[in-house]
Parts: C-alpha cells; structure tokens; sequence
C-alpha cells in the first residue's frame, strides 16, 4: 500500500480501540492505512470509520484503497479539528473510539522530497501538509538565532541550541541552506558530543518538524476536547515516538482519572471529583520480536484511557 510502511503496535492498537465492532470510529492519523485497514476488518457492517491527515500523499492512499468501502471516510485535516468536523455530522458524544498514531510515518521519513531526513539529500520542507505553512528552509533562512535557539530546546531538548543556532545563522550569511544534507551537516559540524548510534542532527531536525506542523498545538488541541466527542464507554489509544508527546498524552489520562484538585483534607465525595476517564492498563511498548523487524517501534509508547461520565 503506497510506500513501504509498517504500522507499530497495530493489533494491539486495535484491540485496545475497538470495543463495539458497530460502533462508530476515529483514525486521526490515517498514514498509510495500517490501522484503518485493521480497524475495517473489525467492524461489522454497520461500524463506521472516519480518518484524517493532513498530509494530501496520506488522503490519496485512503481514498485509492478503502474509496469504496461505505463503511469508510476520510477528510484533508488535521485531529485538531475533529471537533468541529464531528460537530457538522452530529456525532460530538457519539464515537466509540479515538486513535492517534504520532510521529511521522515511513514513507514521509524515507521519501527525500518531503524533507523530514538528514540521511537523504532532499529539499527542506518537513511540511505534512505540503500545501501550506512555511517550509524549513524559510523558517531556517528567516528565524532569528534566538527562535532557533527557543525551538530546539523547547522541541528537541538539544543541549547545545546555542552553538548549532549560531553556526546556522553563520551559514546562512555566506550562502542559502536549501537541503536537508546541508542543514545536518552544519549541525553535525557545530555539535561538540556525537551520541553513540545517533546522529547529531536528530534533535534538531525533530525539534523543527514539531515547530514547523503545529505537532504539540494539535496534539493539545485534541486532548482539551476528545473526552467530549466520545461516547461513555468510548476509548482514546495514543501511539507516542518521543517524550514531548507521551508526557502531555500521560498527564492528562492520569488528570482525567484523578478528576478535580480540591484541597486537602477537604471531605468530599466521588462525584464530586469529576472523573470523566479511567485508565486502561499500563503503558504498552513494542515488543522484542517488533522492534527487531522495525526498528523505528523501539520508541513507541501506547497510552489507553476510557470515559465513564
């Protein structure tokens, strides 16, 4: 299906998503279809899935291999808008479940045109959508070394964001940086401790990925409205790749199961706490067998929470 791709945690995704085979479901980052097409093979007839992305490429996919399927439909936006989408529909309360596979997926990584890898020549985009925002290389050729300096520690907990901006904003001065080889290499060149089995450019890169898609806005977005899109019984399955993510995705399951903050020693009873969620087992990582057919799964972390009022 499209570029290679292999879906992590896809039959534990699934299980832990679909509870109710005629229910009514969310693939909030439709990919390739690895977790849409699992999911379609679980529902019943009557069960409904709705995807979204918004990378074009990603919509193109759906549209070519489950166009057909009456169960199935798909639409060119970002999870942050779910609300508003399901609004129209009349199915705010209504969904049975809600999937977000984070990150990028395999073809955006391996496909060099699209700009998100410092191992392939390719111009710099990093856009998911290509058909707006500002590219990398506008931002990169544009943003004050302060910014930079703000985007990769905030978003890629890069230790020496100083150096590396500085060494960009000299770059830039002598001749344009327009490739994604060109920018790793100025970071490889201004970072002092080269990590064992890492590139020096994977904090920055991931850091201007984050900034540059809204990732973090988009991922908060959804959370400050998913609990009331979903129907009582409904579950949210988060699949997170770095730590930025699986925090906010952690403390918020674990804020909706605790419910309000009252002051201590102030006696009060359960329904008073506004629980709205519970939490559904432990945080689930891929396992040995996974991680050695697809390396790109040892980071991968799947959080699982159920709303019960």
């Amino acid at each position: 299906m499209g570029s290679p791709h292999q879906t992590v945690l896809l039959d534990e995704a699934v299980a832990a998503l679909v509870q109710d085979q005629g229910g009514i479901y969310i693939d909030g980052t439709f990919g390739r279809g690895g977790h849409s097409g699992a999911i379609l093979k679980t529902l019943n007839s009557v069960g409904r899935l709705i995807a979204v992305d918004k990378d074009p490429e990603a919509i193109a996919v759906a549209q070519q291999f489950f166009g057909d399927d009456d169960r199935f439909s798909v639409f060119h936006t970002s999870f942050s808008e779910l609300e508003d989408l399901l609004s129209e529909k009349q199915l705010v309360g209504n969904v049975n479940g809600v999937l977000l596979d984070l990150g990028v997926s395999s073809p955006q990584l391996d496909e060099a045109q699209r700009g998100f890898s410092f191992q392939q020549d390719g111009p710099l985009d990093m856009r998911m959508n290509t058909e707006v925002g500002i590219s990398a290389r506008d931002w990169i050729a544009s943003a004050e070394e302060n910014e930079m300096i703000t985007v990769f520690r905030e978003f890629g907990e890069e230790r020496y964001a100083r150096r590396i901006a500085k060494a960009i904003v000299e770059k830039r001065h002598t001749a344009p940086i327009e490739t994604t080889l060109q920018l790793a290499g100025i970071v490889a060149e201004a970072h002092p401790a080269w990590e064992k089995n890492k590139h020096p450019a994977t904090r920055v890169f991931q850091a201007i990925r984050i900034f540059i898609n809204r990732e973090l806005d988009d991922l908060q977005c959804l959370l400050d409205g998913v609990v009331d899109l979903l129907a009582v019984g409904g579950r949210l399955v988060v699949i997170s790749f770095h730590s930025l993510e699986d925090r906010m995705v952690k403390n918020f399951m674990r804020d909706q199961a605790r419910g309000e903050k009252l002051p201590a020693k102030l006696p009060v009873r359960n329904e008073m706490l506004n629980v709205r969620m519970k939490l559904v087992g432990k945080a689930i990582k891929a396992s040995v067998q996974e991680v050695e057919q697809n390396v790109r799964a040892r980071s991968a972390v799947m959080r699982v929470a159920e709303k019960v009022a």
